[in-house]
C-alpha cells in the first residue's frame, strides 16, 4: 500500500528523522490558513498523488507569498498531472502539501527496501539526488552504493557508516546523517514497509541532514497489524477494479495486454503470464484467486477480468489442490450468467474435482474452449484472439 508525501514525512517524523515543517489541505482556503502558522521566506507547493516526478510535471512550485501561493493553488487543485509514472491519462491532484523552504547546499539519494533474493535489507546510497535513480544507475554506477544488512533490532554504527560514506559528510553532518539511517530502520521494521525512498535527501547551508521528499510503501499482507497505517489509504489513488478485488481477498493487479488471466496460485499465474508473453500476447492482469477461493470469490474474479475494456480473451488456468476445480467451474459459470460474455475463453483445469469441473462447465452451455495443459491454453487464446 502507498501512501502520500505529507503522510510519509509525518511518520518519519514520529521516528525521529528530520523533515520540513508543513501543511495539507484538501481546498485553497484551508491550505491558505494553516499555511500562516509556517515560518519562512518561501512556500513550497507540492500537489499529492502516488506517482513520482510531479516535479517536472508542473507539480512543485517555490511561491514568494500567499497570495501567489493562493494563485498556484487554484491551478494545481484538481488539475490531472501527468508524470512518466501516471501514464497519459494522468492523475486528478485532490489535496495540496505545502512547506518550509529549505536552503540546499547538497542533494543525495537514499531508500530503503527489502531484498528477496538475499533475505536481507537493503540501503541504496547515492550523491546525486534529486535525478532518477535509474538514469544515475544506467550514466554513472559507480556514483550509487548498495549495502546489504542482516534483519536486526536495530542497524549498527558501523554498517550506518557504510551507507553514509558516499555522502562524504563530516562532523555534525556525519552525526545526523547516522541518526536518520538509525531511524529510518527502525520504522521501516517497525510499520512493516517494503519501501522508503528518500530523494532528495539534503544537507542545508546550515549543514543539517533533511528528507526533502518521501514516498513509503508497506507490505498490504501486514496491514491487520497496524490499522493507524490502514487509514492512511487513499482510493482515489488506486485502479478501481483493484479495489473491487481487496474487498474479496484477491490478489489482482492491472497490466497493459489483452489477454485476462485467472489462476491460483502465485507462481502458476507468473508462469501464465510468462507463456502469453512467449506466445507473443500480453497479459491484462495478473489474478490469484487463491487456494481456499469460494464460488462467490471465483465470480468476483471473473467481473473485475472483464471489466477491463482491453481484455480480447480470457485464459483461466487453474490446477486444483486445496482449491477444487468443481468451485471454479460454478464460479464461472454464476458469472457468465450475469455478464454477458463476448470474448474467447480458454480454460485448463487439472488436479481435484477436474472431471466434476469440466463437466459443469461442458453443460454450462458457454461457449468455451478446452485445453490440456498450460502450453496448450496459451496456444488457443492467442490463436482465439487473432
Amino acid at each position: 500500500m502507498n501512501i502520500h508525501e505529507h503522510q510519509a514525512k509525518q511518520i518519519l517524523k514520529e521516528f525521529g528523522v528530520a523533515v520540513p515543517e508543513g501543511v495539507v489541505g484538501f481546498t485553497v482556503e484551508e491550505l491558505l490558513e494553516k499555511c500562516k502558522s509556517l515560518k519562512t521566506d518561501k512556500f513550497v507547493l507540492k500537489a499529492q498523488i502516488h506517482a513520482g516526478g510531479r516535479g517536472k510535471a508542473g507539480g512543485v512550485k517555490i511561491l514568494d507569498n500567499l497570495e501567489e501561493l493562493r494563485k498556484s493553488a487554484k491551478e494545481l487543485l484538481g488539475k490531472k498531472l501527468v508524470t512518466h509514472q501516471t501514464g497519459p491519462e494522468g492523475r486528478e491532484v485532490k489535496r495540496l502539501y505545502v512547506e518550509v523552504s529549505s536552503k540546499i547546499e547538497k542533494e543525495f539519494y537514499l531508500s530503503c527496501l527489502v531484498d528477496r533474493a538475499s533475505s536481507k535489507i537493503v540501503f541504496i546510497s547515492s550523491d546525486q539526488g534529486g535525478m532518477d535513480i535509474e538514469e544515475v544507475a544506467i550514466k554513472s554506477p559507480n556514483k550509487i552504493l548498495t549495502t546489504k544488512v542482516e534483519l536486526e533490532d536495530e542497524i549498527s554504527n558501523e554498517q550506518c557508516e557504510e551507507i553514509i560514506k558516499i555522502f562524504n559528510l563530516d562532523g555534525s553532518s556525519k552525526i545526523e546523517a547516522i541518526s536518520l539511517i538509525k531511524s529510518l530502520y527502525k520504522m521501516f521494521i517497525k510499520t512493516d514497509a517494503n519501501m522508503v525512498e528518500v530523494n532528495p535527501l539534503i544537507l542545508t547551508k546550515e549543514k543539517k541532514i533533511i528528507c526533502l521528499d518521501a514516498k513509503v510503501n508497506f507490505d498490504s499482507n501486514a496491514l491487520f497489524r497496524h490499522p493507524e497505517i490502514l487509514k492512511l489509504r487513499d482510493l482515489n489513488e488506486e485502479d478501481p477494479a483493484e479495489i473491487e478485488a481487496s474487498k474479496f481477498d484477491l490478489a489482482y493487479i492491472k497490466l497493459d495486454g489483452n489477454i485476462g488471466c485467472m489462476v491460483n496460485g502465485a507462481g502458476l499465474a507468473m508462469a501464465t503470464m510468462d507463456i502469453i508473453k512467449l506466445y507473443g500476447q500480453e497479459p491484462a492482469n495478473f489474478l490469484d484467486v487463491g487456494g481456499g477461493a469460494s464460488k462467490e470469490k471465483v465470480s468476483a474474479a471473473f467481473k473485475i477480468i472483464l471489466s477491463d475494456q482491453n481484455v480480447r480473451g480470457i485464459l483461466i488456468n487453474i490446477f486444483g489442490g486445496i482449491m477444487r476445480c468443481d468451485v471454479l467451474a460454478q464460479g464461472v459459470v454464476d458469472a457468465a450468467k450475469e455478464i454477458n460474455i463476448s470474448v474467447p475463453l480458454v480454460v485448463r483445469l487439472a488436479g481435484t474435482n477436474f472431471k466434476e469441473g469440466k463437466e459443469i462447465l461442458d453443460n454450462s452451455g458457454l461457449k468455451l474452449i478446452s485445453a490440456e495443459n498450460l502450453d496448450d491454453a496459451a496456444k488457443k487464446i492467442v490463436e482465439a484472439i487473432k
